[in-house]
C-alpha cells in the first residue's frame, strides 16, 4: 500500500510534514520519503530505508537538514519516492499511491520509441513513479498528463506533485478507490490519504477529493484543474482491515463501522448457533484491527470481550514488519503474549479482520491451545478472499493459488470448483458449508465462520455499486 501527505503553506511546514507523514506509517513497510521547496534553496529530497526502524527515526534529522515553506512526502510498500523530475513541464517532485499492473505493455507502446530510459531497481522492475513521470511528459501540460496516466494504467494511481514554485498538484485516482482529503489552516492547505493527520496538526477539513479529480493547491487558495467523474469504487478494505481506526473515509468512521460489522456477525450467530454462542466465555479480537469487530460482536452477542493474548509491539510494530514471509511468520509468532487465566479451560470465540493464507492463523490457533484453550472458535469479519487484489498493494498475494479459500475449493472440487466460487462463498450453501468445515479442519478449529458480503456493505453503509468489493466477488 503506502500513503502520501502535503502541505502548501505560507511559512515552514517541515515539522507538520514530518508528523503528517509518520500518520501514514500503518500503510507502508519499505521506503519513507520527503520533498520540500524553499524559495531560496528550491526543490530538496529525502529517502530512506524503514524496513528495520520506523519513520520518525530515519527523519528525526530532518529538522536541522531541510527547510521549506511547502513539502510533500510519503510512506511506501514498494518504490522509493517521492522522486525529483525535470521534463519540459518544469521540475517537481512526485508520489504515488496505487499499483500499475501493465507497467511493460504501456513502455513498450509509448516509450520504447521515445529515448526515454530508466533506472531498473532489483529484478529488473522499473520504479512506478518513474514511468507516471515519463507518461505525463508525453503531454503538454502536467493536468493533460495526468489525466493520459490515469486513463491508460491498468490499476490504480493516486498523486501528490510539488511544482518548483511552492504549488501542490493532487490526483486522485480516477475510480476513487483511495481517498485524498483536503484541509485548511491560516498557513495554507493540506493534502492527505489521512484526514485525521492534519486535523492532529490544527488543519480543518475541506472536504474529499471525487474520483479522478485534479486539484493544484497553494498556499491563499486552491483550483480545480479537472473536476474528475461521478462514477466511484472505493476499496471496501479501508474499513475492513487496513484503515487506521481513527480514519473517516466518504463521512464513515472506520471505528465505527468495525464496531458494527462485528454485531452484525453477532446476530447472525445468535440467530443459527445459539447454542454456541451460550457456551462462549470470552469474545476476543486477533490484534489489532481485529479487536473492534469483537467489542462489536461482544456487545450484541452479551458474552464478555477479553484480551486473552497481547501483542507485544515496542520492537516489532507492525508497520516495520519483515517483507520475508518465514521472518514475518516468527516475529508474528514471538510477538504473541498470552495472559493464561484468559485462556487455560475457555471456550474462546476470535474475530479476526480477514483470513489471507491463514499462515499466521493456524500458529496462533496452535498457540492458543499450547496455552490451554478448551475450543477455539473463529469468525472473519470479511468474506473468503477469492481473488488477489489487483487495485492496490494492500495484499502480498500474487497468485490466487496463495489464498487459503482457492486451495481448499481446488482439493474439494478441482479446477470445477472455481466455476462455483459464489457458492462458496455464500455459507448457506452446501458448498460454502463445505469450505467452512474444511478450512475449520485445517485450522483446527470448533467453528469457524466469515462475514456476509452483503453484511459488510450494511457495515459500512454505502451503496453497494460505490464500493470496489473485488477481492471478495470478482467484480470490477
Amino acid at each position: 500500500m503506502g500513503g502520501f501527505f502535503g502541505i502548501a503553506g505560507k511559512f515552514s511546514c517541515i515539522a507538520d510534514v514530518f508528523f503528517g507523514v509518520d500518520y501514514h506509517s500503518h500503510l507502508g513497510t519499505r521506503r519513507g520519503g520527503v520533498a520540500t521547496y524553499d524559495p531560496e534553496i528550491g526543490l530538496q529530497r529525502q529517502i530512506h530505508n524503514i524496513e528495520n526502524a520506523p519513520f520518525r527515526t530515519k527523519f528525526e534529522h530532518i529538522f536541522e537538514e531541510m527547510h521549506g515553506t511547502s513539502a510533500i512526502g510519503c510512506i511506501s510498500d514498494y518504490d522509493p519516492q517521492p522522486l525529483l523530475v525535470r521534463s519540459r513541464l518544469g521540475t517537481y517532485a512526485v508520489c504515488m499511491v496505487g499499483v500499475i499492473q501493465n507497467a511493460d505493455a504501456l513502455i513498450d507502446k509509448y516509450l520504447s520509441s521515445s529515448g526515454t530510459f530508466f533506472d531498473s531497481m532489483t529484478g529488473g522492475r522499473i520504479n512506478s513513479v518513474d514511468l507516471v513521470s515519463a507518461m505525463i511528459n508525453q503531454k503538454e501540460t502536467l493536468e493533460e498528463g495526468i489525466r493520459f496516466v490515469n486513463e491508460e494504467i491498468e490499476g490504480t494511481c493516486s498523486l501528490l506533485l510539488m511544482r518548483n514554485n511552492g504549488h501542490l498538484i493532487a490526483a486522485r485516482d480516477k475510480m476513487g478507490r483511495l481517498p485524498i482529503h483536503i484541509g485548511r489552516s491560516e498557513n495554507g492547505y493540506a493534502v492527505s490519504f489521512e484526514s485525521f493527520a492534519y486535523e492532529k496538526l490544527g488543519y480543518e477539513n475541506v472536504r474529499d477529493m471525487a474520483p479522478g479529480e485534479i486539484v493544484e493547491l497553494w498556499p491563499e487558495g486552491m483550483k480545480v484543474l479537472y473536476p474528475g467523474g461521478d462514477r466511484k469504487r472505493i476499496c471496501s478494505f479501508l474499513w475492513s482491515y487496513y484503515g487506521y481506526p481513527t480514519s473517516s473515509y466518504e463521512g464513515i468512521s472506520v471505528e465505527a463501522m468495525r464496531y458494527r460489522n462485528g454485531e452484525i456477525m453477532a446476530e447472525s450467530d445468535l440467530e443459527n448457533h445459539p447454542d454456541m454462542v451460550k457456551e462462549i466465555d470470552y469474545v476476543c479480537g486477533v490484534p489489532d484491527s481485529g479487536t473492534p469487530h469483537a467489542v462489536g460482536y461482544a456487545n450484541r452477542s452479551g458474552r464478555p470481550f477479553a484480551r486473552a493474548f497481547i501483542k507485544y509491539t515496542p520492537t516489532w510494530s507492525r508497520s516495520f514488519m519483515p517483507v520475508n514471509q518465514e521472518a514475518r511468520n516468527r516475529v508474528a509468532k514471538m510477538k504473541l503474549i498470552p495472559v493464561h487465566e484468559l485462556i487455560e479451560d475457555k471456550n474462546l470465540l476470535f474475530v479476526d479482520d480477514s483470513i489471507v493464507r491463514g499462515t499466521q492463523l493456524r500458529e496462533t490457533v496452535e498457540f492458543l491451545y499450547e496455552n490451554g484453550a478448551k475450543a477455539v472458535h473463529m469468525r472473519s469479519a470479511c468474506p473468503p478472499i477469492m481473488y488477489p487484489c489487483k487495485y492496490l498493494n494492500f495484499s502480498r498475494s500474487n497468485s490466487d493459488m496463495d489464498l487459503i479459500a482457492r486451495q481448499v475449493i481446488l482439493e474439494l472440487e478441482g479446477e470445477e470448483g472455481f466455476k462455483h466460487i459464489e457458492e462458496y462463498t455464500d455459507g448457506r450453501t452446501e458448498r460454502g458449508t463445505a469450505l467452512r468445515e474444511a478450512i475449520s479442519k485445517k485450522l483446527n478449529l470448533a467453528s469457524l465462520d466469515f462475514q456476509s458480503l452483503e453484511g459488510v456493505i450494511h457495515a459500512i453503509g454505502l451503496p453497494a455499486c460505490e464500493l470496489c468489493t473485488y477481492c471478495w466477488d470478482g467484480k470490477e
